[in-house]
């Protein structure tokens, strides 16, 4: 039997503590190269959203929006949406729940009233490709337009307060559905409204 050496164990050993630590730091700079640009990015990505939902109430045009703000009662992230002369003409509020892959993020634009002006899907990587990504078609997020109260998934239809599910997604439909219900209570809360559902 052959005796191993310390050589033999030592020099390999340090050689992987050196590529790691080589890494490890490449990693590091990388992300301090980065870390500003992608804060940056998801600032813009937010100002986008933020027009997407609510860009428009009525024939009220949105000049402005509020910092993020957290809705004490919900915990929801909301913005405001003012006019040209600094009223409060709509909300947009952001929330998240647990699809079929992990956390579906939406964000919904409300007028006055509590219903749903403009609709976004900001996050559903998680979900299952060509199922549950479909959310992020304009075809399911126009489903919620015009709709207030709460929402239930259905199958076949989407009259009244029914959502009709993404075929083969039903887990991710329900999800979305759950977070836009949650940004709605909240919101009627905030406005006084009843729930319609």
């Amino acid at each position: 039997m052959k005796k191993i050496k310390a050589k033999d164990i030592l020099v390999p050993t340090l050689a992987l503590f050196l590529i790691c630590l080589v890494a490890t730091v490449l990693l590091a700079l990388t992300n301090n190269v980065t870390a500003a640009k992608i804060e940056q990015n998801a600032v813009q990505t937010a100002i986008a959203s933020r027009a997407e939902v609510l860009s428009k109430v009525g024939d009220t045009a949105v000049a402005t929006y509020s910092d993020d703000k957290t809705d004490e009662k919900s915990g929801l992230t909301y913005n405001e949406g003012y006019d040209d002369a600094g009223n409060v003409v709509g909300y947009i509020f952001t929330n998240a729940a647990k699809g079929y892959g992990g956390d579906v993020k939406v964000m919904v634009g409300y007028d006055l009233a509590g219903t749903i002006v403009g609709f976004t899907i900001l996050d559903c990587s998680n979900e299952t490709p060509g199922l549950g990504q479909n959310s992020k078609t304009p075809e399911f997020m126009g489903r919620f337009l015009g709709k207030s109260g709460t929402l239930e998934v259905n199958k076949n239809s989407n009259d009244g307060q029914n959502i009709q599910a993404i075929t083969a997604a039903t887990i991710t439909s329900k999800a979305v559905v759950k977070a836009v219900n949650e940004a709605t209570a909240a919101v009627n809360a905030m406005i006084g409204g009843a729930d319609n559902g």
